[in-house]
């Protein structure tokens, strides 16, 4: 056990160290044939939607991996940029690459389904079209599956800003982490601790996922908004292993014109049925007595979103209607019970003071602030 970690952890054994147990790399191409068919180790899945631009980097990045037995299922979800002919030219130059047309655009939780739909390999890794694997990301990831016979592998990852800034942001500490360690790690801080920094992230393309596991609880996702935290949730609370390194293998782009940046109208009705299937996961799985709060709290990081939301900056309305429909969010009865039973504490200083003006009810000064910030 690693000194200071939970019950349930343990350290791993280093990968360079004799005896380590490495993946033979098969040749570029190289297919595992069974009835006919490519049976990969790994398949990647990519939703593509007006991505043209990055898409040499990020197909690039999967096609360099030192790690060959894998294949790339290309999801072009109704783009109408130069995106389709790029997945073609790249499917048609290696028969690992798998490509997906589809006629209108269905969101991000639909392209990723089809794309489970489609995979054929025993594992299943995300990889999001203005992103990138570092070269080594799959073997490593694969190797660490096998030192350990965990279910699922994830690694750390580096957040890349526009400005060229890169900033590296673990996971979990490295080691190996049993049902118990996965829930109290996981599961239980994407149920309820969602007021206190750092908050868990919801990035699901820094695992290694058992194809087993997701089509045996039949796990998919739903929504253009927060679809990754519920699928992470359900999927932890079926797995029985998780092994985590501290490598960072994967480079997150924050990329400012991401649909998380921009206006959504039909945000209330998209967070309304995340907390419906939170309330449905939590009946399943038996979650409510570990974090009796998870509503209050889960409404409060809703509301801040939405308040967010409301002074977003290409939101076409007056500053006196945002407002109004800023204190009309607080009035509903799910948002007014979380005011009233949690007062935020530990949130990055922007949110800690959007939490206070509103607990205050000082919504005239919380709208000058937003004025001033996002120049509306």
């Amino acid at each position: 056990m690693m000194a200071g970690s939970l019950p349930g952890t343990e350290a791993l054994p280093n990968g360079n160290a004799p005896g380590a147990i490495r993946r033979p790399l098969s040749s570029p191409g190289a297919e595992n044939i069974q009835g006919g068919s490519f049976m990969p180790s790994i398949s990647v899945i990519v939703p593509v939607y007006q991505a043209e631009k990055f898409l040499e980097s990020s197909v690039g990045s999967v096609l360099a991996q030192t790690f060959s037995d894998w294949e790339l299922l290309l999801v072009d979800d109704g783009c109408t940029d130069g995106s389709p002919a790029l997945c073609d030219r790249f499917a048609a130059a290696d028969s690992r690459v798998r490509v997906f047309h589809r006629k209108k655009n269905a969101g991000v939780s639909e392209a990723r389904n089809l794309g489970l739909n489609e995979a054929r390999g025993d594992y299943i890794a995300f990889l999001d079209a203005d992103d990138a694997f570092v070269p080594q990301a799959l073997e490593t990831l694969w190797s660490l599956r096998e030192q350990t016979g965990a279910d699922t592998v994830g690694c750390a990852h580096v957040n890349l800003t526009p400005d060229g800034g890169e900033q590296t942001e673990l996971l979990l500490p490295a080691g190996t982490y049993d049902e118990a360690a996965i829930r109290e790690r996981i599961v239980y801080p994407l149920l309820g601790d969602r007021l206190r920094v750092p908050v868990f992230n919801g990035f699901i393309w820094r695992y290694l996922f058992s194809a087993k596991i997701l089509r045996a609880a039949k796990i998919t996702f739903e929504g253009a908004y927060l679809e990754d935290e519920l699928f992470l949730m359900e999927y932890f609370c079926n797995a029985r292993k998780l092994a985590v390194t501290e490598d960072p293998l994967y480079r997150y782009l924050l990329n400012l014109s991401s649909a998380t940046h921009r206006y959504m109208k039909d945000f209330l009705k998209v967070f309304g049925r995340f907390m419906e299937r939170k309330e449905a996961l939590v009946k399943r799985y038996g979650l409510e007595s570990a974090r009796p709060l998870w509503r209050e709290e889960s409404n409060w990081a809703g509301l801040l979103i939405a308040i967010g939301n409301e002074y977003a900056r290409d939101r076409q309305v007056p500053v006196r209607q945002r407002q109004k429909a800023v204190q009309e969010l607080c009035r509903r009865p799910d948002m007014a019970q979380a005011i009233a039973k949690i007062a935020p504490a530990g949130l990055n200083p922007n949110k800690q003071m959007v939490a206070n003006l509103v607990r205050g009810k000082h919504f005239f000064t919380l709208t000058q602030l937003y004025r001033l910030k996002n120049r509306i």
